[in-house]
């Protein structure tokens, strides 16, 4: 594979994009405007900056990278691309949407990727014909710096195709770990529950936000508490990952806290916003 279509330039694509491009992929990325474009340029340059000013790499090599990023607001200039990688919204209706049109645009060779946490992959599959060409990739956040990618292995996806995808990942400098398509996967099939439960021990009284933090990173070894860790990856994501998670398994693990809703409702996401169970300088 030579050339990586990412459809998507928020949080998860832009670092997705960052991480081809660095390892001598050609990448097209498309998304809706020009401005959100524009917007996850500058963070993948800011962010190749930082690394520049640690002397990781030349500030020639960060031109160089840039050099092979192309930013579109069209499907179809995605149309010549080895793998197409999805890392639209967490919203299950968008992605349908995507992958229906893509399926009519791209060559008909590509392998077909999404970046979705919770969303079963076999259910996003069934917008294509090309169902043995399809398969998810999750990635974690920050993408350059996670080494984990989540491969998520249908029912009918084509043991080629999940080869070459894991050899794709292999080369990103990721370390891939296969998985069967059940909704969460590994790591948010057990990560969710923690996050919901640290939720309902502060609701309960059961200590502060900041005792619970200190007690899950010095007690168990963790970098960082559930609720720091909830503010950063965003109260909004996990709202609607726990969601959908409930939908499929129907277990009151997964049944987000009355609280968990109150805050996103308020418009309390997390980092993003500057405020969710901590404030955040702006």
């Amino acid at each position: 594979m030579e050339k990586v279509g990412v459809v998507g330039f928020g949080v998860m694509g832009t670092g997705i994009v960052e991480v081809v491009a660095s390892k001598g992929y050609t990448v097209i990325v498309r998304d809706i405007s020009d401005t959100v474009l524009q917007k996850g340029m500058e963070k993948v340059r800011n962010s190749l900056n930082r690394i520049v000013a640690k002397g990781d790499i030349s500030a020639e090599s960060m031109e160089e990278i840039i050099s092979r990023i192309s930013v579109t607001t069209s499907l179809e200039s995605l149309a010549d691309c080895d793998i197409v990688i999805e890392a639209a919204s967490e919203n299950l209706e968008v992605k349908l949407t995507l992958f229906e049109q893509l399926d009519r645009l791209v060559k008909s060779n590509a392998i077909f990727a999404s970046n979705t946490s919770s969303i079963p992959i076999g259910r996003l599959a069934g917008a294509v014909e090309r169902k043995d060409r399809f398969l998810g990739l999750h990635f974690f956040n920050p993408v350059p710096v996670m080494k984990l990618v989540e491969v998520i292995k249908t029912l009918l996806v084509s043991d080629e195709v999940l080869n070459k995808a894991i050899a794709f990942v292999e080369k990103l400098g990721k370390k891939a770990i296969v998985c069967k398509d059940v909704a969460g996967f590994v790591v948010n099939r057990l990560l969710v529950p923690y996050l919901l439960d640290a939720v309902r021990a502060y609701e309960s009284g059961l200590a502060s936000i900041e005792d619970i933090d200190n007690a899950m990173k010095l007690g168990c070894g963790y970098p960082m508490g559930p609720f720091t860790l909830l503010d950063f990856v965003g109260l909004d994501t996990v709202l609607s990952v726990a969601e959908i998670m409930f939908e499929e398994f129907k277990d009151p693990r997964y049944a987000p806290p009355p609280l968990l809703r109150q805050l996103v409702y308020a418009g309390r996401l997390g980092r993003k916003s500057g405020r969710g169970f901590y404030e955040y300088e702006k």
